[in-house]
């Protein structure tokens, strides 16, 4: 998906918070308080953790809470996430979800009205200076990513072949040559091969060629490896939700199996 296609990006977007809602729905108020494997995060944080970041950014009004237990934030971002976490924890699922409902309708309404070069102006974004449309982008995978943090912990899958699901696989794809060449330390002149074999299908030939990992149509050598693992657990290693160990039994290596796991062992880029 291209930067400047901002409206299959909305539509991504939509279709996860359209997603979101129905899914809480259908929860009691018990699996609401069941964890996740975002640490200290329960099915219900992961939403609230939305709410917030969607009212931060809209200029709907920021949470002047502050939470007490910091102890598994990582940074700033991390604890600017926890207050508006905390903030929502003594309400009920139902309650969480209303709001959700009621903030997301707002920043659509908002979305749907606001001319293109809104989309395609720069802007400060995560990753720095970028067009509107790839700030979006990334809220369309946050939001995707912890939809399926939720759906995980509950054993419930879903959306795991939508539009979401197939823009969030290629934004965390973007990282494979950093994890290929730096991280796991492929030898020059070698290449491998990365397969996510579904619901969302991915091949990538990657080749280090004068110390930089480089995606290639073909690779100059025999890959020295290959490695296969479904979109889910390929989601799963590269958000660091689980290390690479435990989902070795999903991973399919041959080759240079120790390089393999490298590989799924360096492939988390969240922050």
């Amino acid at each position: 998906m291209t930067t400047d296609n901002y409206k299959l990006t909305l539509q991504s977007l939509y279709e996860t918070w359209v997603a979101l809602a129905e899914f809480g729905a259908s929860l009691t108020e018990d699996q609401w308080k069941t964890p996740t494997k975002c640490p200290g995060w329960s099915v219900q944080d992961n939403l609230s953790h939305l709410i917030g970041t969607e009212r931060a950014l809209g200029g709907l009004g920021d949470t002047t809470h502050k939470a007490t237990n910091l102890e598994h934030v990582k940074n700033p971002i991390g604890e600017m996430n926890e207050h508006q976490v905390d903030a929502r924890r003594s309400l009920s699922g139902a309650a969480v979800l209303q709001e959700f409902n009621e903030v997301t309708k707002l920043r659509k309404a908002f979305f749907d009205a606001a001319p293109e070069n809104f989309f395609t102006d720069e802007t400060m974004t995560p990753i720095g200076k970028a067009p509107m449309s790839t700030f979006l982008q990334i809220r369309a995978m946050d939001c995707w990513v912890h939809e399926q943090d939720m759906r995980r912990a509950l054993g419930k899958p879903g959306s795991e072949a939508s539009i979401s699901a197939e823009l969030s696989v290629d934004r965390l794809c973007r990282t494979l040559p950093m994890v290929v060449g730096k991280r796991a330390q492929t030898p020059d002149g070698a290449s491998v091969v990365i397969n996510i074999t579904g619901p969302v299908k991915r091949k990538f030939v990657i080749s280090v060629i004068d110390g930089r990992a480089t995606v290639v149509e073909t690779p100059k050598d025999k890959p020295v490896m290959e490695i296969s693992f479904d979109s889910n657990t390929f989601v799963e290693l590269a958000t660091g939700r689980t290390p690479g160990e435990q989902l070795r039994n999903k991973i399919e290596i041959t080759g240079d199996v120790a390089l393999g796991e490298r590989v799924a062992n360096s492939l988390n880029m969240m922050i």
